[in-house]
């Protein structure tokens, strides 16, 4: 076992001794490890304070007790923490990357990347890992020295859950797993699965306060069925905001329980001594048993189905669509259009890319945008009785 400030880790878990180290070369930090300062600057980035702005499921103005990026980044974070403490792994790192996953996510949640990644198909696309990535390199500018937060090579890897093959060759050391078929850091793979924990239950529990979900409905989901009635038959006579809360809170532990158990027997059986042992083996060792996975997977089928394709929501997601696609054609018809500091970008991007610079920038600036942000943008542009120039001013 190897000491992490106050931590005793597993020797296959990621720490300051083992670290790739980062983009940039910097002194290390006083009275913190290298994970807790990645975490500190990711706390204090402009993208993690957008993220209270952001889209989860629902528009954020729709109530203000539903999720949103931020809320889901720190549940993410708790849920990840906990499973790193058990499992002897570093929490500090796992925390890093639950609050800096969702950092690149566009406006309007998977409508506004779906948009955004069509409006970006002849000029490289569009995927919220490969932004959050760019976000942490180079869009943050905080530092003198350095563009991005120069996180350590272990929290970046970690942001980069997908990434194409195309896109992998031009990330150097980060993007070798994506062509030789390698695994992340153990971190990386729990984190993966704690934002899938906490989007399924916290999604249902949107779902149900919103009205867009029913326990009827929802008794075709195992997972929700098992704790559904357990709790009811223990808790008879409470109302449905407590059958609710107590039903989700089950399912959170159970999922946690069986990812934890599981875990540790596949780490016994693969023995890693290190990170790197972990990296180059044949299959992620963080994983549910196959039961639990396949009850994961019948869950998001049926949100999928009955959640995420109502119909409630689906306005909502054309609306966001028209919204993202609007903005996007206006501003590449005239970048002049863009606030100062957006045209500055694109002309520095277009000094190394030439006009895809400039689209990407345009990206850039879209993705950026909070809900609220990108729908008063809409209408400053888009709406006649906004003409005057009270208004026009950002």
């Amino acid at each position: 076992m190897t000491q992490n400030s106050h931590l005793i880790l597993a020797p296959y878990a990621c720490s300051d001794a083992t670290s790739r180290g980062q983009l940039h070369n910097e002194n290390p930090p006083s009275h913190r490890t290298l994970y807790q300062r990645d975490r500190d600057r990711i706390i204090h980035s402009a993208a993690f304070r957008r993220l209270e702005y952001k889209t989860q499921v629902f528009v954020n103005h729709e109530g203000d007790l539903f999720r949103t990026r931020l809320t889901h980044s720190i549940e993410v974070a708790q849920i990840g923490r906990s499973i790193a403490r058990e499992l002897q792994l570093n929490e500090d790192l796992t925390e890093a990357i639950a609050l800096s996953h969702d950092l690149g996510h566009t406006p309007f949640g998977h409508a506004g990347q779906t948009a955004l990644n069509k409006c970006m198909k002849e000029y490289g696309g569009f995927e919220h890992n490969l932004q959050s990535l760019r976000i942490v390199d180079s869009l943050e500018e905080r530092y003198a020295d350095f563009k991005g937060i120069n996180l350590t090579f272990e929290s970046r890897e970690g942001i980069l859950k997908h990434c194409s093959v195309k896109n992998a060759k031009l990330l150097g050391e980060l993007g070798q797993r994506f062509l030789n078929n390698t695994q992340p850091s153990l971190e990386a793979q729990l984190t993966n699965l704690a934002d899938e924990i906490a989007y399924s239950n916290h999604d249902i529990d949107d779902g149900l306060r919103y009205g867009l979900l029913s326990f009827d409905e929802m008794m075709e989901a195992t997972l929700f069925r098992q704790q559904y009635e357990y709790v009811v038959k223990k808790y008879p006579d409470q109302n449905k905001r407590i059958l609710t809360h107590e039903i989700i809170r089950r399912m959170i532990s159970h999922m946690v329980v069986d990812l934890i158990e599981n875990s540790k027997k596949n780490i016994l059986s693969a023995n890693p001594q290190s990170p790197d042992d972990v990296r180059n083996h044949d299959k992620p060792l963080i994983a549910f048993s196959d039961e639990l996975q396949q009850q994961a997977t019948e869950l998001k089928q049926f949100m999928f189905k009955t959640l995420y394709r109502h119909y409630r929501v689906h306005r909502m997601s054309i609306k966001a669509s028209q919204t993202i696609t609007a903005l996007f054609d206006v501003f590449i018809k005239d970048l002049r259009i863009l606030p100062p500091e957006a045209q500055q970008h694109c002309r520095s991007l277009f000094e190394k890319e030439g006009d895809n610079g400039n689209i990407r920038g345009v990206a850039d600036y879209i993705a950026g945008m909070t809900d609220r942000f990108a729908i008063v943008e809409y209408e400053r542009i888009f709406n006649p009785r906004q003409l005057s120039m009270i208004n026009l001013i950002p």
